[in-house]
């Protein structure tokens, strides 16, 4: 191995602690700590030793700390003196590591585990240290080893122990605090006890990501699935892709299964696929892959079990075959720990752990996942009923006739729970010695029925074949019936207009023909009717598509359907309801929207009025989109949630996701009902999932329940969410996608996470790119400049911020947007170094900010906004100066250089003279900049109150302390003389102090 010198080594220990975690780095860190060594410097090698510890224990490999610690506990017992405070600190600190790494290290025998907690407790009580730290870790060893007593005494006195500066933050004891009562069955007790760090008023470098994963199964034991859910969400986003949180991530995954996610489990073991090979530590390996055959064994049950998991040692595995090589291979760790703790404690934990059943049957987590392969249907078709219509009016009945006779009742009410009934009847009959010709009839019927649905070829020919049954069986309501049905198929397939005519003519004269003692003829003929005026505006469409005038087209057909409504008003509500809906949608495409939103409210009432509440779904929804279009957003809410009241019989998903996007969509735009609006979009995504309509209106749910998210303040989750659905919104036009990716960008930023942030504008701007209007590329550009920027990456962000300038100038009319880029480009040329050079490069972009400024003010006297802007660049270019006067007082040296083309040159420091002047234009730019703030009013009073602040500091710093306090007494005096209620509470008290500490400095 090529020697490296002290440098390279110092060097290198620097990078390593900024790489991430996982075996490059500890490598890294090996090698460094075998340098040090052969160095021969010991305090190098001390510190090569600490990083490689660091190293080990954020990564699958802790268990490996105990060597190098061990090697720093002898370099500190052959000289403690050459530790440093801060060194010796560490060294005690890192026992704790220690002392969870010998618990979770079957290998090491019990008799030296024992030995390393009792040199952690001696060590400990010579140093004065609290025992604090020592009896959580006793706490932990005596519950692996199955002595519950002694867990319990080291419990209490780890509770009753002082807190010191050798004690785990707050946040990691609550976390131990709260895994303990669950291990005792007190699941509500640990959620109070995790309550501040779930909330995020504790924090550490991995809380809340562990807490969160481990709240998942006891909020769940609890019944509450929204918090779960939230959990889920923020808190595998915390732990995705961190090597020393895998056994976290086993949690969302046993999480998933547990709640019918398997999909969502199976995404996040493919992320994790890297991992699923056997890793060092082996109570990670155990915690990480019990969860995983959590899940492997629910798809097993599923009927899953061929369905393609990850590779595993090279080589492709199916679920099951993932299973047989996980199992058994977790079974042995926990015997290993068995056989060192001499207990079964750690087995019958992991055993029980993998043989959990499901705590939900279905929890919607609102994140987009592939559908799994679909297996052999259900012996019974009954098991697709939803819950709803089982429990409800229609429910299947155990007596066949019975059955039957409610699956007639529910036809002929058009009833969401038909299909669904019939489907059992089918299921019924195959059993039966004996069938009833009608039943088999009406059988035919929902087959041939559910035929013309679909399109199929066959449906003619079933339809044919149904109405001569029903005609053979004397029931000829039911054959006129399917004369019309074989109306509509002829029309959907695209039949000549005649023969449609001519099918439609039959219909009508075997509705006539009806005995007129059937109850149902004035039904059929009318339902006749109102098919032939739907059939025959379609069949005037075809005819004329070649410069037909739509507008008469909508007319005749707006008079055809009002006469219908007149003629059969009070008759048959269901189909006068069905009448006035199609009007109110004519009325809308004549563009005539006040007169169509009293129609589809009628159309709604009168199904209502008609026991078929799930009629009146539609034109209720319909409706509440027209009220939202006319600005009466408290009836389009009120609509809407009449439409979900009524759609609780509706058995189709689609409907059901219509009905709460809806709700969602105006809720949302309400400004106060984020909450709400989210639950209604989960529930929609998960419907639209449902229908499978994923990539498509489930992709708009979700889009919505991302917003509403963030409008609730939740980003993280709205972050996981769009995340998981954009490549279905990217797919829905370019101004969508840049909506989306610069949402998603937003997201982010609030979220901490500038590179991708700044990723997302970037290609948002690039969408945009080709559009005639320059204005949404600029604001991206400058959005991605300044996410760049907060990164640190100063030459993108630059880059950034003059494409942006670029294209703010290209519209002419973003006088504001355009200073906020220069002021920016100033400030980020003085990130580096404040030179000469650089300082007159941002006085430049800061002369140009007030140029556009001015320029504005010009044509547009007053406008609050551009003064405001103006008085803050006087103000920032004050700030530029003052940095430079600061910069130029703490160089030791010749160090103010000016940066030329040909490099850094040299420079004296500023003279007396020179500082003074640039003092006195600091001030007269602070005055200039309080003046334009006076002149906005008391909402621009901090700001004049800063300016007048830094002037007066600036007096002072001059020598001519009187000055400076003079300033803040005739602000004090000109407040003092407003009336009480326009002087904020702050000002006074600020001013005053500021008064007082000029005049001690005097």
């Amino acid at each position: 191995m090529t020697t490296l010198t002290r440098e390279e080594i110092v060097r290198g220990l620097a990078e390593n602690r900024e790489t991430p975690n996982g075996a490059v780095r500890n490598a890294h860190a090996e090698a460094l700590a075998g340098a040090a060594e052969a160095s021969g410097d010991r305090a190098l090698f001390r510190e090569a030793l600490d990083n490689l510890i660091n190293a080990y224990l954020y990564s699958a490999e802790s268990p490996k700390i105990l060597v190098p610690f061990a090697r720093l506990l002898q370099e500190y017992d052959k000289d403690p003196g050459a530790f440093s405070e801060w060194e010796a600190h560490a060294l005690f600190w890192q026992f704790k590591w220690v002392a969870t790494a010998i618990s979770d290290s079957p290998g090491i025998p019990l008799e030296s585990a024992t030995g390393w907690l009792d040199e952690m407790e001696r060590r400990y009580r010579i140093a004065g240290y609290s025992e604090r730290p020592v009896r959580e870790a006793e706490m932990w060893f005596a519950d692996a080893i199955g002595e519950d007593e002694r867990a319990e005494r080291a419990f209490r006195r780890w509770l009753a122990a002082d807190r010191d500066d050798m004690s785990d933050c707050r946040a990691c004891e609550l976390n131990g605090q709260g895994q303990y009562a669950v291990l005792h069955g007190n699941d509500a007790e640990a959620l109070e006890l995790w309550r501040p760090v779930l909330d995020g008023d504790l924090t550490c470098a991995e809380e809340p990501h562990r807490l969160l994963a481990t709240s998942l199964l006891p909020l769940l034991r609890l019944g509450r699935t929204d918090e779960a859910r939230s959990h889920h969400l923020r808190g595998y986003r915390m732990a995705r892709g961190n090597e020393s949180l895998l056994p976290s991530v086993g949690k969302h995954i046993e999480f998933c299964a547990l709640t019918g996610n398997e999909p969502r489990g199976l995404e996040i073991l493919a992320e994790h696929s890297a991992y699923v090979a056997p890793l060092a530590n082996l109570d990670d390996r155990l915690a990480f892959h019990g969860g995983i055959l959590v899940l492997l064994r629910r798809l097993k049950e599923l009927g899953h079990g061929q369905t393609p998991a990850v590779p595993y040692d090279g080589s492709p595995r199916t679920v099951a075959e993932l299973y047989e090589v996980l199992y058994p291979g977790c079974l042995d760790i926990a015997r290993q720990f068995d056989a060192r703790n001499g207990t079964a404690r750690v087995s019958d934990r992991f055993l029980a752990r993998v043989g959990r059943e499901p705590l939900v049957g279905e929890l919607p987590l609102g994140v987009r996942s592939a559908k799994l392969p679909q297996t052999a249907a259900p012996d019974r078709v009954r098991a697709s009923v939803p819950a709803s219509v089982a429990s409800g009016p229609v429910s299947a009945p155990d007596g066949f006739a019975e059955l039957v006779e409610r699956a007639r009742r529910a036809r002929d009410l058009s009833h969401p729970a038909t299909d669904a009934l019939w489907a059992e009847v089918a299921v019924r009959v195959d059993a039966l010695p004996e069938v009833d010709p009608l039943v088999r009839a009406d059988l035919a019927d929902q087959w041939a029925l559910a035929a013309a649905r679909s399109g199929a070829g066959e449906a003619p020919q079933l339809l044919t074949a149904v109405r001569d049954d029903y005609r053979a069986l004397g029931r000829a309501e039911r054959a006129a019936l399917a004369e019309l049905r074989l109306a509509g198929v002829a029309a959907q397939s695209e039949a000549a207009p005649a023969e449609v005519r001519a099918l439609l003519r039959g219909a009508l004269r075997a509705a006539e023909t009806l005995d007129t003692s059937e109850p149902l003829r004035a039904r059929r003929i009318a339902l006749a009717e109102l098919s032939a005026i739907r059939i025959e505006s379609y069949l005037r469409s075809v005819e004329t598509a070649d410069g037909y005038d739509h507008h008469d087209h909508h007319g005749v057909l707006a008079a055809e359907l009002t006469e219908f409504v007149s003629a059969h008003e009070g008759v048959l509500a269901d189909l006068v309801a069905e009448a006035e809906e199609m009007l109110g949608r004519v009325t809308l495409a004549q563009g005539d929207p006040e007169r169509a939103v009293p129609l589809l409210a009628a159309s709604a009432s009168r199904a209502v009025a008609a026991g078929r509440p799930w009629q009146a779904v539609d034109p209720l929804v319909l409706r509440a989109g027209v009220l939202l279009s006319l600005d009466r957003p408290e009836e389009a809410e009120a609509a809407a949630r009449s439409a979900l009241e009524h759609a609780a019989e509706v058995t189709d998903a689609e409907v059901q996701g219509v009905a709460r996007l809806t709700l969602a969509d105006i809720l949302l735009r309400r400004g106060d009902a984020a909450a709400e609006s989210a639950e209604h979009a989960l529930a929609s995504s998960h419907w639209f999932d449902r229908a499978g309509l994923t990539a498509d209106s489930g992709a708009q749910a979700r889009l919505l329940l991302a917003r509403a998210y963030a409008g609730n303040g939740r980003n993280a989750e709205a972050a996981e969410v769009l995340q998981s659905a954009l490549a279905d919104l990217l797919e829905h036009g370019d101004q969508q996608a840049v909506s989306v990716r610069e949402f998603l960008g937003d997201l982010l930023r609030r979220l901490n996470e500038p590179r991708p942030a700044a990723e997302q504008y970037l290609l948002a701007a690039e969408i945009a790119k080709g559009w005639e209007d320059p204005r949404p590329q600029a604001g991206l550009a400058q959005s991605a400049a300044d996410t760049l920027s907060d990164a640190g990456l100063a030459l993108e962000s630059v880059a950034a911020y003059e494409r942006a300038l670029e294209l703010h100038r290209l519209t002419g009319d973003a006088p504001v947007a355009e200073v906020r880029v220069l002021r920016s480009l100033a400030w980020l040329g003085l990130r580096e170094e404040v030179t000469a050079e650089t300082v007159a490069g941002a006085r430049k972009r800061m002369a140009e900010a007030a140029e556009v400024l001015e320029a504005a003010l010009a044509t547009q006297p007053g406008v609050p906004e551009l003064c405001s802007e103006l008085a803050q660049t006087w103000h920032q270019l004050a700030q530029v100066l003052d940095r430079y006067v600061n910069a130029n007082e703490h160089s030791d040296e010749a160090e103010v250089g000016a940066l030329g083309d040909g490099g850094s040159q040299p420079a004296t420091r500023l003279d007396g003279a020179a500082v003074d002047a640039l003092r006195l234009e600091e001030i007269e730019l602070w005055d200039r900049a309080a003046r334009g703030y006076a002149e906005l009013g008391p909402d621009h009073l901090r700001d004049r109150f800063q300016c007048l602040n830094n002037a007066a500091w600036t007096e002072q710093e001059r020598g001519d302390a009187q000055a400076g306090a003079a300033r803040v007494s005739a602000l004090i005096d000109e407040v003092r003389a407003l009336p009480e209620d326009d002087v904020p509470d702050w000002v006074l008290p600020s001013a005053e102090r500021l008064l007082a500490r000029l005049n001690e400095g005097e």
